[in-house]
């Protein structure tokens, strides 16, 4: 009966698998035919006056270095959005106009352009117009694809998981997914939003499959880990934001991972060899590692506010700022809790606690609202590998 039980339960899982990255493959598709058969013949209309919609107490911006502003016409029929710099959106009047060009096409499709457009421009505007129309599509199918290589994940390696594990798992991933569709991401330095978000939802099921491992104490957790890091130096570099992340990732998490893989090989549990023997900290060095981060981070969170690397991610200096120093703090956290997993010591959950917070803080106040499902995982993981590790902690086990 119970060989019965456990075959109806990974066939189910399996055709879940299967319907779900049917449904991507389909969604993929269907955004793909859209988007390349809906090219359109643009002509030109004629000239007409923009005047400014909102004032600069609705648009606060604070030094960025795009300022969005938006123009409408007279009859309110056609409207305009052009970028500026911010000295140019300073010295910009609250009554501005502006002489704008309108094309549109047979089917009652228009674009318009504040210079008179080339053929490119035409076309690259036509483009990110239908991107924007169907990129509906493209997150659907991501968010089915995420699921369904979730769920085939836990169904081909069901035996190493427990059923607990399992659900926390595709839960967090079926989160994910919905968020991706409610919250979809803007484009940002030139980069299309699903590209973005595509880098999130990534992010976000490497993080939990390597915190799983973690918390059953394999070292196979460093070899996704590498993985991980490869996608934050990408979500880092896209995005032009989290420089201390981005250099704690690339010169200490990688090479992290690699030494912790080598060193959690050369311990393993005597009685089950797929466990790696783990430890606990003493008072005294938690007061050092504690004064050290706070050092960091005022250190490096200053340095990090000096900088201005031209990204218009951020709609607001004072919350750059706030993020710099919260950054910074996860850099240093995040540092001592790579030297806790590589010295297998228990007090890396811990560490990964206060990361884990402080990552979802940053995720709110920069709009990333997706991620904050995978700092949900980080918590609720994060728990249940600590008691995990504590419990084979007190057992005696060498």
């Amino acid at each position: 009966m119970k060989k019965n039980e456990t075959g109806l339960i990974k066939s189910i899982k399996a055709a879940a698998a299967i319907v779900c990255l049917a449904a991507a493959v389909i969604c993929f598709l269907t955004g793909t035919i859209k988007l390349t058969g809906a090219k359109e013949s643009y002509t030109f209309l004629k000239n007409d006056t923009f005047y400014r919609v909102t004032d600069a107490l609705e648009e606060e911006y604070e030094d960025e270095t795009v300022c969005p502003v938006e123009f409408i016409t007279a009859d309110e029929e056609y409207t305009l959005v052009c970028n500026f710099t911010y000295e140019q959106w300073e010295a910009l009047p609250g009554d501005a106009e502006i002489e704008g060009y309108i094309y549109v096409s047979e089917s009652g499709g228009c674009l318009t352009f504040a210079e008179e457009p080339t053929q490119k421009d035409i076309k690259k505007a036509e483009r990110n117009k239908n991107a924007d129309a169907y990129s509906l599509y493209f997150g659907i199918g991501m968010a089915a694809l995420l699921a369904g290589v979730g769920i085939g994940v836990i169904t081909v390696f069901g035996k190493f998981f427990t059923a607990y594990e399992q659900i926390w798992f595709v839960s967090i991933l079926l989160l994910a997914a919905v968020f991706s569709i409610i919250f979809p991401e803007e484009s940002s330095n030139g980069v299309n939003g699903l590209i973005i978000m595509a880098l999130y939802l990534l992010d976000t099921f490497l993080n939990i499959l390597c915190e799983l491992l973690i918390s059953k104490q394999s070292k196979w957790n460093f070899i996704v880990s590498v993985f991980v890091e490869l996608a934050e130096i990408a979500i880092c570099i896209v995005l032009m934001y989290r420089f201390a992340t981005l250099a704690s990732t690339l010169f200490f998490w990688l090479p992290c991972d690699i030494i912790s893989f080598i060193n959690w090989h050369k311990h393993p549990d005597r009685e089950e060899e797929e466990l790696t023997v783990v430890r606990t900290l003493k008072g005294w060095q938690e007061v050092l590692i504690i004064a050290s981060i706070f050092v960091w981070t005022i250190g490096v969170g200053y340095f990090l506010t000096t900088l201005d690397l031209g990204s218009d991610f951020f709609k607001s200096r004072t919350i750059e700022v706030i993020v710099c120093y919260m950054d910074a703090c996860v850099s240093a956290v995040g540092i001592v809790n790579g030297v806790f997993i590589l010295l297998r010591l228990r007090e890396q959950w811990i560490a990964w606690y206060i990361d884990a917070i402080l990552e979802g803080i940053i995720n709110i106040l920069s709009g990333q609202y997706v991620l904050l499902i995978l700092k949900l995982g980080y918590l609720t993981n994060t728990t249940y590998g600590y008691i995990k590790w504590t419990k084979y902690i007190k057992s005696g086990k060498k």
